[in-house]
């Protein structure tokens, strides 16, 4: 279904994998996984036809349905509904069939006639694409995946981020192709939604390759491994589950620290004769081809495996603040006649820590944004204290500019921090040497979310919004930026469906939307934070 023959894949300079053969067959169920930045994203890319390897071939036979991490659809004035039938071309019928009908009730004898055949043939194309079953069956896996009537009359551009991506994710799925490529399809997804797609992945009976960061996910859909091992450079290929892939994985890094250690010893031997035989001249030409088996013995080993280096993550040290440093009064905001919220009220104090809880589309990150500034509100200001210093971790990431590097990102992002102590930031956040002359727009979500966080780091911000802040990260960057949340004295604003961030933050607020409540934070709302 797909064949890649001798990829070499690269992020600027640097090798991500090289000479790796890919294929995917009719019932491979592939977990595509390894550490931030090891090039998982970039593999889905090339092997999906988006983008071109540094070398070798990729082939795809039969339909390609591809996920990319941050879907940017293209009309963003077209409903949810049409998106989503567009995977099969029901959406242009749907519309001619209709507009067919109303020609003909406005027109009478031969022309009525010829609009009648023409609307037969419409009508013959729709049932050949599902026709009205096809319908309902898109109607079913929107529903399934949070997405309720409501919102599939709307147009996208009033849809949330989450919402526009599970209507990416809810076309995917429509699409039926024989091939599905996901990244990260889980990311705003619930903790329903999340089961009831692990369920339509198991079925799914053409290729899969998913990324997922969702272990969960992993141990019940897949039954092949792929490990991109960003230490060696290579492609790992596990034909077994996703348990027995982590005994396997134990076991070959096990073999390959015995094998080195006996080839250490083995030329190391070989060396100390060579050096013996050297004094002799007699013995010289010995000594040499000694010495090149002992050379051979360790070229012949596979590169040594070592630790992932981790991001030291941390919050900014805020600047001194007034006692609130933020406040809002009235915000609404509507998109055309379509009300998100209207009437909140909010007053932060120096060091408070809030959570924002609402069903999706309720305008968690509306609100964020509007804080921020990004977006203005229809009715309400926002009401800056002594002090404030914003920074804001956007879901989407679209403070990042991906035309411009690594480097000018965050430089611009700080514009009074030291060069040396821009490049001191990154280096904490894994960005070094070439990689921070990389072109932000090529970064996986992992990495995204890395130099984001970077950015906060130099602001000073005593005012922290964050929304969905470990999204797209491994598990040890997560934990990285669980124990910045607990260690950071300045205020939060947190959006999130991770019970885990929402743990380490401890929080004494809630705001619940889209009414806008205000409220004191209780452990019993903790089992709210994943269906949010």
């Amino acid at each position: 279904m797909i064949t890649a023959e001798k990829l070499e894949l690269r992020a600027g300079a640097r090798i991500l994998i090289s000479d790796a053969t890919m294929r995917v067959q009719q019932g491979d169920r592939i977990g595509l996984v390894g550490r931030n930045g090891a090039g998982k994203t970039t593999s889905l890319k090339v092997l999906a036809g988006e983008t071109l390897p540094a070398n070798g071939q990729v082939e795809a036979k039969g339909s390609v349905g591809y996920l990319p991490q941050d879907p940017k659809s293209g009309d963003l004035t077209v409903t949810a509904a049409d998106r989503v039938l567009s995977a099969r071309g029901l959406d242009v019928l749907i519309h001619s069939m209709a507009a067919m009908q109303e020609k003909m009730a406005a027109t009478d004898g031969e022309e009525r006639d010829r609009l009648i055949k023409r609307y037969s043939n419409l009508e013959d194309q729709f049932a050949a694409n599902g026709g009205y079953s096809a319908e309902s069956e898109a109607a079913r896996i929107c529903s399934n995946l949070g997405l309720p009537d409501r919102v599939l009359a709307q147009q996208l551009e009033t849809l949330s981020g989450g919402q526009r991506r599970r209507v990416e994710l809810a076309r995917i799925l429509f699409s039926d192709a024989e091939t599905l490529l996901l990244d990260e399809p889980t990311n705003h997804l619930d903790a329903d939604s999340i089961g009831w797609l692990r369920d339509f992945l198991k079925r799914h009976d053409g290729g899969l390759i998913v990324i997922s960061h969702d272990v969960e996910l992993l141990e019940a859909v897949v039954n092949k491994v792929w490990y991109l091992d960003a230490n060696r450079a290579v492609l790992d290929i596990y034909n077994v589950g996703w348990k027995d892939y982590l005994k396997q994985r134990e076991v070959d890094e096990k073999r390959r620290r015995r094998e080195r250690a006996n080839a250490e010893k083995k030329a190391g031997v070989l060396m100390t004769q060579a050096d013996k035989m050297r004094a002799k001249a007699t013995k010289a030409v010995a000594a040499q081809n000694m010495a090149r088996r002992a050379e051979a013995l360790l070229q012949n080993l596979e590169p040594e495996a070592q630790h992932d280096r981790v991001a030291r993550v941390k919050f900014p040290t805020p600047v001194p603040a007034g006692r609130t440093p933020l406040m809002a009064e009235g915000l609404s905001k509507s998109y055309g006649s379509l009300e998100i919220f209207a009437g909140v009220d909010l007053a932060i104090d120096r060091g408070a820590r809030v959570v924002v809880l609402g069903l999706n589309g309720a305008g968690k990150t509306t609100l964020l944004r509007l804080l921020f500034g990004v977006e203005t509100p229809d009715t309400g200001r926002v009401v800056p204290g002594h002090g404030l210093r914003m920074g804001y971790f956007a879901q989407e990431h679209d403070l990042i500019d991906p035309e411009r590097t690594v480097l000018q990102n965050i430089s611009s992002a700080s514009p009074d921090a030291a060069a040396a102590d821009v490049r001191k930031i990154l280096g904490a956040f894994l960005f070094s040497g070439d990689s921070v002359d990389q072109p932000a727009g090529t970064l996986s979500g992992g990495e995204k979310t890395r130099l984001a966080l970077a950015s906060l780091v130099s602001s000073g911000a005593n005012v922290l919004l964050l929304d969905e802040p470990t999204n797209n990260l491994d598990p040890v960057s997560r934990e990285q930026v669980l124990d910045a949340l607990k260690t950071y004295t300045g205020a939060v604003i947190l959006v999130t469906h991770d019970e885990g961030a929402v743990q380490a933050l401890q929080p004494e607020k809630v705001i619940m939307l889209p009414d806008g409540v205000e409220d004191n934070w209780s452990p019993d709302l903790t089992d709210l934070v994943a269906l949010a």
